[in-house]
């Protein structure tokens, strides 16, 4: 994968395309208005209405910005190549926990759409890094700040089959 690459699954490039969409057609329009009326109270330089909306401005253009980048350099989890004997991007693993005797799910997903809350983490954080090209019935330790995880893979599946993520 080059650098500058985004993984995406079909959802999550959607999901950036209408934010994106939404920013450039409502936000950007709400803004030029709410600077026109702030011009309209007179001196700008100690205006804080005024200075409130550019600071919002200068935020919606650079996350403008960066979902364009995002887009332009999407790479589909569709066009990746999945191969389910070994854990990869695109894919859900199953794990015990050595440690605390738990079961847990995870989709290993492009950095964009990782999501902590929903069991889908980034190919880039220390437990996918870790997981990454071992197969069911690997025993893994992974160092990650709050100490060493230790997890055996159970199993690797599709991303989107029907069961759904177990709870952390």
């Amino acid at each position: 994968m080059q650098p500058n690459q985004v993984i995406l699954s079909a959802e999550g490039l959607k999901k950036l395309e209408q934010e994106l969409e939404h920013l450039k057609s409502v936000r950007r329009r709400e803004i030029a208005e709410r600077i026109k009326q702030a011009r309209e109270f007179g001196d700008i330089t100690e205006n804080s209405e005024y200075e409130n909306v550019k600071n919002e401005q200068a935020f919606v253009e650079g996350r403008i910005l960066t979902l364009e980048r995002l887009i332009r350099n999407a790479v589909l989890l569709d066009e990746i190549p999945v191969n389910y004997d070994t854990v990869g991007v695109g894919c859900r693993v199953r794990l015990e926990d050595l440690d605390r005797g738990q079961i847990l799910e995870y989709a290993i997903v492009g950095s964009a759409e990782a999501d902590p809350r929903e069991n889908r983490i980034s190919n880039e954080s220390p437990v996918a890094r870790a997981l990454l090209g071992h197969g069911v019935g690997a025993e893994l330790e992974v160092l990650v700040p709050a100490g060493t995880l230790r997890y055996r893979i159970l199993e690797v599946l599709p991303l989107n089959s029907p069961r759904s993520p177990t709870q952390v």
